[in-house]
């Protein structure tokens, strides 16, 4: 007896039909009859092609599944988020299709069309690099979502993002409370979310009257790229450093020490997202912490609602992040 896998011609064949007619069924065409599709389905169901998915996607005309492109799969902040989008779809019955596209975003627009020939439902873009175009393209063509942007707004697209000034403000609040004015910040390159990062520590340090130490190091959210911009930064002697991101306050926190310095004895660091893993929590980083989690529910539930309300209005929200005051800023030393 034959262990081969069915195919889509053995399909073709229990069903009776033509093998064209049966790619069209799987797609979830209208032209395919209802009286062709039941013996699709029966065949798919009695020959196990693809049963879990196929036979149960031709039977009600939906996939069920949910497509999510993640920018990058090594950025503890897109896993925490993801974690919240799987976790809201799985309560309403939907499975997650992941892709990533990393830095290229021709790739990331191949990576999405494949998705849409797997026939998701709706997509949750975790960050993204593409333009406005695509963007408006994709969002005409299946329900989308994007989190932790929100720069391009797209009709009937939904954004779920963190307010990024308002955070960068609550960074640099703390550290001039704590009696700073020398405080650098570490930018995280050319992004739209380092960029508002940015401007909130502007703003702060105009609020503040400090507008004559506003300083602006180059950087990247990579903890190579924190380590090269805090050794940049030190050659201004600040007292206190705000990073764009935590994973490149790690490395700033190296530089600090690699150069004989103490934190938060010399210097104060303060990191941004508030991501979960264990050097973090051993490091005790003082950081802006974004409810990351709740970002990836918030996302799939716009996600769920859009799929049963295509042109609702389109929808910008906004969370707070919050301080955690840890064990890398202290209070300014008065030096002798």
């Amino acid at each position: 007896m034959s262990t081969s896998r069915p195919t889509i011609n053995d399909v073709a064949t229990r069903a009776g039909v033509s093998k064209s007619l049966v790619s069209l069924a799987l797609s979830g065409s209208t032209k395919v009859s209802d009286a062709s599709r039941q013996r699709i389905v029966d065949a798919v169901a009695e020959l196990g092609y693809r049963r879990n998915a196929a036979a149960r996607s031709l039977a009600v005309r939906r996939s069920h599944t949910i497509g999510v492109l993640i920018l990058d799969l090594h950025n503890p902040v897109f896993a925490e988020i993801l974690d919240g989008v799987q976790i809201e779809v799985r309560e309403h019955g939907f499975s997650t299709m992941l892709i990533s596209g990393g830095a290229d975003p021709e790739l990331e627009r191949a990576e999405i069309e494949t998705l849409l020939q797997f026939q998701v439902e709706g997509l949750v873009l975790i960050a993204h690099r593409l333009p406005a175009s695509v963007l408006r393209a994709i969002a005409a063509d299946v329900p989308t979502v994007v989190v932790t942007r929100d720069d391009i707004a797209v009709p009937n697209m939904d954004s779920v993002s963190n307010d990024d000034v308002a955070g960068a403000r609550l960074a640099v609040n703390h550290l001039v409370e704590l009696g700073h004015s020398r405080i650098v910040h570490l930018d995280g390159g050319e992004n739209p979310v380092s960029h508002a990062r940015a401007d909130g520590y502007r703003l702060a340090m105009t609020q503040h009257g400090l507008s004559e130490h506003i300083r602006v190091v180059p950087g990247g959210l990579t903890d190579a790229k924190g380590y090269a911009a805090a050794c940049e930064a030190l050659s201004s002697s600040p007292t206190a450093l705000f990073v764009a991101n935590d994973v490149a306050a790690i490395g700033a926190i190296a530089a600090v020490e690699n150069s004989n310095l103490r934190v938060p004895e010399d210097i104060s660091v303060i990191g941004y997202d508030g991501i979960s893993i264990g050097g973090l929590r051993r490091l005790n980083l003082t950081t802006i912490a974004q409810p990351l989690a709740d970002l990836g529910r918030l996302a799939a539930q716009h996600m769920l609602y859009r799929i049963n309300n295509r042109t609702a209005p389109a929808v910008r929200q906004h969370v707070s992040a919050t301080l955690v005051i840890r064990g890398t800023t202290g209070r300014l030393k008065t030096r002798a």
